[in-house]
């Protein structure tokens, strides 16, 4: 009889008694738990497993041996379809998190409409999986109780529409305070930090004002945080549905002001003529579908802007992670992208000088950035010189970096000469010495052998082809 590999427990599903999400043998599964037999049952009755894969709310899933549960009080053993990537509600642009608050919303509505209801409103419940978001929490529905409240209003609350109102009304940045507050903006907080202006706002005014001071008016009746209402609360029906809806319109209602950065508008302020970006982009495809003739599958797009080159990966036949620390870069890129009905590029916000860290409980409930690189090959163009002299990174480092990102690297070389490198220089002493095409050579073959170099027509810039050394 064959052994069965060893089950590993995911880090971040440990919350819920219903159920856990594990791998054998790099597989995903998720256990559901006895506990959660009736509603269980009633969800797969109801028909709303099946409407929420169908209408593409929720991951499909398939059933698996019950054999391969790894904890004793398995009711039931599923395989979820996996979505390529995992990231968190911090790394999302402003859009990306509405659409997000937008999902959760429609997964409640379509609950209702089977006398069901979302336990839990958590942003980690969305991942972003061809182009758009999706729920991927199977055990967060239950049977509605008659009068009971919406249990995770505060949750929602808290993870969608209070980082919504501070990058709408303060600025975009402050989607960020996420990476901190890792249950959710907390609504006293968020109140304070908001304009006056937003008390004059029914939504702002209902969802986050006036819930922020009912929260401390019942501190102290509430169990779990998120989790549920002041003890003495009831809800009808109607009530219920009219908050949802209050909530939906609420968060439509939350817009960006017309935004630009510095980066955000990058990509029509280069030096590059136009002889010398149709090179550059030959180059980079041209390397890329070298990449992908030895099997490279997904790409990451290191310093993205608005992904110009993240284009030519996908077309090159690569699932592309578009990363940018700038944020009105990223939601650009986002709002392009779906659009076009984009299918294979996420643009996700990440300062790759910043990455973020791992968080939550022992700091590996949530993965840090580079413990999720997945990537085959790593596109790092107009980088090198912002990450070197910018940052003050030695290039040992910046080397080593990518080794950890990907065995592929195509990576462009900025010499001091470039506009952009002087630009950089203007305002403060050269103390980078060691910043030469030599220096930079001998910093990667310490981790990576030159499989090509190409210099870029009409530039004094060279782009490499790197190929891990084994």
């Amino acid at each position: 009889m064959t052994e069965r590999p060893p089950a590993q427990r995911e880090p971040g599903s440990y919350r819920d008694p219903s159920g856990f999400v594990f791998r054998r043998d790099g597989v995903l599964y998720r256990q559901v738990n006895q506990v959660f037999a009736d509603d269980w049952a009633a969800f797969e009755s109801s028909g709303l497993h099946a409407a929420l894969v169908g209408a593409g709310v929720l991951v499909a899933d398939h059933p698996a041996s019950i054999e391969l549960a790894p904890e004793p009080g398995a009711l039931a053993v599923i395989r979820p379809d996996e979505v390529g990537f995992i990231s968190h509600p911090f790394e999302w642009s402003f859009s990306q998190l509405k659409d997000a608050a937008l999902l959760t919303l429609k997964a409640q509505t379509m609950a209702s409409e089977r006398g069901m209801t979302l336990r839990d409103a958590s942003a980690y419940n969305i991942q972003f999986h061809a182009g758009r978001p999706i729920l991927i929490d199977t055990l967060s529905f239950e049977r509605v109780r008659a009068g009971e409240p919406w249990k995770p209003y505060r949750q929602f609350c808290e993870h969608f529409l209070a980082p919504l109102a501070l990058m709408a009304h303060r600025d975009g940045r402050m989607g960020q305070l996420l990476r901190t507050w890792f249950d959710g903006i907390p609504l006293d907080l968020a109140a304070k930090l908001l304009p006056r202006r937003t008390r004059f706002s029914p939504g702002l005014t209902a969802h986050v004002h006036l819930h922020a001071r009912a929260q401390r008016r019942h501190a102290g009746d509430t169990d779990a945080p998120g989790r549920t209402a002041p003890k003495s609360v009831t809800m009808s029906d109607p009530r219920r549905q009219a908050l949802l809806d209050h909530l939906r319109r609420t968060v439509e209602g939350q817009h960006l002001p017309a935004h630009g950065t510095q980066w955000a508008d990058y990509a029509d302020q280069t030096s590059y003529s136009a002889a010398g970006t149709a090179s550059k982009e030959a180059i980079v495809q041209r390397m890329l579908e070298a990449v992908a003739a030895e099997g490279g599958k997904r790409a990451w797009d290191v310093g993205a802007n608005t992904g110009r080159y993240s284009a030519i990966a996908a077309e090159a036949g690569f699932d592309v992670i578009a990363l940018d620390g700038d944020w009105a870069a990223v939601e650009r890129d986002y709002l392009k992208l779906r659009a076009a009905g984009e299918t294979r590029i996420m643009p996700l916000l990440a300062d790759i000088a910043d990455p973020p860290p791992g968080i939550g409980w022992a700091n590996t409930e949530r993965a840090s950035l580079l413990q999720r690189a997945n990537a085959d090959v790593a596109v790092s163009l107009a980088l090198v010189h912002h990450l070197a002299i910018g940052r003050n990174v030695p290039l040992p480092m910046i080397a080593e970096l990518h080794a950890r990102l990907a065995p592929h690297v195509i990576i462009e070389w900025v010499p001091k000469e470039d506009p952009m490198v002087r630009h950089l220089l203007s305002a403060r002493e050269d103390v980078f010495p060691g910043y030469t095409m030599e220096g930079f050579r001998a910093a990667f073959a310490t981790q990576f052998e030159i499989v090509e170099e190409a210099p870029i027509e009409d530039s004094s810039r060279v782009i490499f082809r790197m190929r891990s050394l084994p």
